[in-house]
């Protein structure tokens, strides 16, 4: 038989190898014990512990109320608060908000006193600023002088507001439902507010408002059977 030639294998690289590793010498006075986490023992480690927390009632309110309006079906009336206004319509109807922000009380007691030294008594034209407050917004709706009425979607009870979209699309009055009664309470310089409205604009911005108008009409009024059909919650 002829002979088969033997193929010397290369030496395998060394591998690093620990033990030739200086250890680091311990020191012998301190004695390594292992962590005892029983009570009176070591400091428990750092754990999420939120799910035992007992969060305060308004807290559990809130979620309990969430939860409840994901599983129970809603009815259309109280639904349509989920159907808020879009991103960049919101962005644009702030901007105008803002422009009519009503006067501070550090403001009006300024005005009053320069009237006061210059001796004037009549208050003069009345300036065009965003009307809030629900009493006065409903009586602006019910009179048609309210040209665009903004409606915040988590007023608490909602029963508040429940009823003013049906008298919007009743009087023919464009509404919508923007995200946030705080927001809606910084443009009148309050901690929170239900609905504001726009009784008229300056020239400059008659083109905002109706262009608005039309965005608004599009998507609230004009959905009416669509809006008043559409159930929510039951997931």
């Amino acid at each position: 038989m002829p002979k088969v030639k033997k193929v010397k294998k290369a030496a395998a690289v060394p591998a690093y190898n620990s033990k030739n590793v200086a250890k680091k010498s311990a020191n012998p006075l301190i004695e390594k014990r292992a962590k005892n986490f029983s009570i009176g023992g070591d400091i428990q480690p750092k754990r999420d512990l939120r799910r035992f927390v007992k969060w305060p009632k308004y807290v559990r309110l809130q979620r309990q109320k969430k939860t409840l309006y994901q599983r129970l079906k809603v009815p259309p009336s109280i639904n349509q608060f989920t159907m808020t206004l879009d991103k960049q319509t919101a962005t644009n109807l702030f901007k105008l908000l803002k422009k009519y922000k009503p006067e501070t009380a550090a403001e009006k007691k300024e005005r009053l006193k320069s009237m006061a030294e210059a001796g004037k008594t009549e208050a003069g034209k009345k300036p065009v600023v965003v009307k809030y407050g629900l009493n006065h917004v409903t009586a602006l709706i019910e009179k048609k002088k309210a040209q665009l009425v903004v409606i915040a979607h988590d007023v608490d009870p909602i029963e508040l507001v429940v009823w003013m979209p049906a008298l919007c699309r009743k009087m023919n009055i464009p509404y919508c439902i923007v995200k946030g009664k705080a927001r809606l309470g910084q443009v009148v310089h309050k901690k929170n507010a239900a609905c504001v409205c726009l009784t008229g604009v300056k020239a400059d911005d008659k083109n905002t408002l109706n262009n608005l108008i039309a965005s608004v009409k599009t998507n609230y009024n004009d959905r009416f059977d669509e809006i008043r059909k559409t159930w929510g919650g039951g997931n």
